[in-house]
Order: C-alpha cells, then structure tokens, then sequence
C-alpha cells in the first residue's frame, strides 16, 4: 500500500541510497505534514495505542502526588516548573493537576510545560490543560527548579541498528527496491562507538541498538535538575539492563505490524535501555533511582489503597473496572514488569520515594 509518505521517502533513498533506521523513524513519526503525530486518533481505543493515563486516572494521580513530595522536599520553590515530555492528549497532565491541588501552595507555584512538536497533539493538549506553554524542545523551557515526567517518550525517539556479521558490527539501514522497504547491511556510522562495550563481544549475527537522541535528552533533563534543582521519572517500556536483540516494530489498531510497511500509519517504537539512561544521568551530576518495575513502584506509591478508596463509592460494574485497572497497571502479564520506571534528582534530595 502506498502512501504520501512513502513516495517521499522512496524519492529520498533512490537520489542518495539506504536511509538509517533513526532517519526512518523520525521521518514516520515527525515528518511535519505526513508524520504520524500528525494523525487525528492515536492513543485510546479509537487510536492504534494505550498509554497508562488512558487507562486509569489512578496512574496521574500516584505520579502528580510523586511530584509533589519531591516539590515539598526541595522546600517548596517558588515558581517550580512542571514539565511533562510528549504529553500525548493531555490526560496525564491534567490528572496529576487534580491530584496535588490539595497540596497547599503547589497549584500556585507550578507553571505548565509541555515538550510537544506535533501541531495536532497541541491542539488536544491545549483543550485539557489550556495554561500550559508549549515548547519543541526542554532548551527553552526558562532555568530555574524543576519536576519533570516521560511517560512513553523515549520509546518514540529514533534509534540506529547495528548487526554482526562476519566479525564486524555493520548498521542496519533502510533501503528500496520498487515499492519494498527492506533492511541492508551498509557501514557503521559514527553512533555504534554509543553502543556498550560488552553488547560489542556478543556473537555472529547478533542486533544491537542505540538511541543517541534519549542519552541526549536524558543529559539535558539532568543537566537542568543538577544546576538547578528538581527531580525527574522516566517511565516506559524496554531493559533493566543493555541486551542484545531487535526491538523496532511497529503498532496499528492495538496489533503489532510491519513498521517498513506503512511509514507514516502506525506508531514506531523500540525498547527503552535504562541503564544508559540512569549512566547518562548520573555523568551529570545528579543521583538516581530504579529502574523499578511499574507495577511494584505504583503500589509502593499506595495504588491498591486509591483503587480501594474509588471502588467503595462505585457500584459493582464500577468496581469492576478499578479492578481491571489494577490490574493492567499493575500485573506481570500486562504493563507491571514490562513497564519501568527511573528517578532522577538533585544529590541533595532524600531517597525518592516507589524505589
């Protein structure tokens, strides 16, 4: 099946070859008119995707209340900037706000910010939180103490490939050939130096993967929280620990598919390598804490006690579906193990609380 898009990246590859896979991805996900953040339905049940604060208000409210004990143990900064990454609808944002507004001072000293390229996400966004300043990238957002949350925005960013053959790491790029994507194997660029040592002794015909973009971005937010106050979570799905393997793929209408097929109509993601964040974070200067499985961080956060107080004024089908909410927040079959979650924050803050 064709697309706009495709014809576009068809006429790229053909004038200058093989495309890397982050080209690939950032061009599917952002290309400014046929990127897919450009589509009206992308997450919830009419969109190709759920994300937690989609499933449960339970999930805004443990991260809201997260924030503002670090905003409490900071000593109450006035202003403090609120900082969410990839704020999809707005849904999280606008359920962490009605969670800590009985926190007495944090609604007044918080200002909003959304890190958001998308122009059709935007507009979602300013419906729910209509306050917030919007910015493309954290660079801008202005210095001073900050709390800062990722959820789902790291699997997003563009990530190169890197496959073992005959003894040496070659990159994995995407090439064409009439209308058929394909990956060919080309000469690694400059980003496989990115990569960990020990992936680099893994065996014959082994996958490795970097994503530059999310150490980047990670140096950035600690970078901030270092010079001048704050804490950060990073949620999402990926590795405890570095490993070998292929993680790109692709989702559309809540099943996985082919991301060379469609470029443009389906969401694009891979795993998220935590311990490179957590090592980027600290080189900066600021400490750590997880990664922590979601499941356990959320319930240590008193999740089963909120679901417990929403089902004592619900009827039984009400009950019922907090239930399932747990659950899918929560279990190891579903986002509770898959899922982690990593603090960063200043060295001078008390352990954070989840971990």
């Amino acid at each position: 099946m064709t697309t706009p898009l495709k014809d576009i990246l068809i006429e790229q590859i053909t004038a200058s070859g093989p495309i890397t896979l982050a080209d690939y991805m950032a061009q599917c996900l952002m290309h400014p008119v046929h990127g897919y953040y450009q589509k009206e339905h992308v997450f919830g049940a009419d969109g190709d995707f759920i994300t937690a604060p989609e499933i449960s208000q339970m999930f805004g409210e443990m991260t809201g209340l997260w924030l503002a004990d670090r905003w409490i143990k900071m000593g109450k900064p006035n202003p403090v900037h609120l900082v969410e990454l990839g704020p999809g609808r707005g849904t999280l944002m606008a359920d962490m706000l009605r969670a800590i507004s009985p926190v007495e001072g944090f609604e007044n000293a918080v200002n909003v910010h959304f890190i958001e390229t998308s122009k059709q996400l935007r507009t979602l966004q300013r419906e729910k939180v209509p306050n917030a300043t919007w910015h493309d990238t954290l660079a801008t957002v202005p210095d001073g103490p900050s709390l800062i949350i990722a959820n789902e925005f790291f699997d997003a960013l563009p990530l190169h490939q890197f496959e073992k053959h005959k003894g040496d790491w070659l990159e994995r790029r995407v090439n064409v050939e009439g209308e058929t994507f394909s990956l060919v194997l080309t000469a690694p660029s400059a980003k496989l130096a990115l990569t960990p040592n020990e992936l680099r002794k893994s065996p014959e015909g082994s996958v490795i993967e970097v994503c530059p973009a999310a150490l980047s971005i990670t140096g950035d937010i600690a970078d901030r929280i270092a010079s001048h106050g704050g804490a950060a979570l990073i949620i999402d799905y990926g590795y405890r620990k570095s490993a070998v393997g292929d993680t790109f793929q692709a989702m559309k209408d809540h099943r996985f598919t082919d991301p060379l097929t469609e470029p443009g109509k389906a969401d694009i993601t891979a795993h998220v390598a935590f311990d490179q964040l957590k090592k980027a974070a600290e080189e900066k200067g600021t400490s750590t804490a997880g990664p922590a499985a979601q499941g356990m961080f959320l319930m240590a956060l008193g999740l089963g006690a909120r679901a417990q107080q929403l089902s004592d004024t619900l009827d039984p089908i009400g009950q019922q579906r907090i239930l399932s909410e747990l659950k899918r927040l929560t279990a190891s079959d579903e986002m509770g193990t898959l899922f982690k979650v990593l603090a960063v924050q200043h060295p001078e803050l008390p352990p954070a609380p989840g971990f």
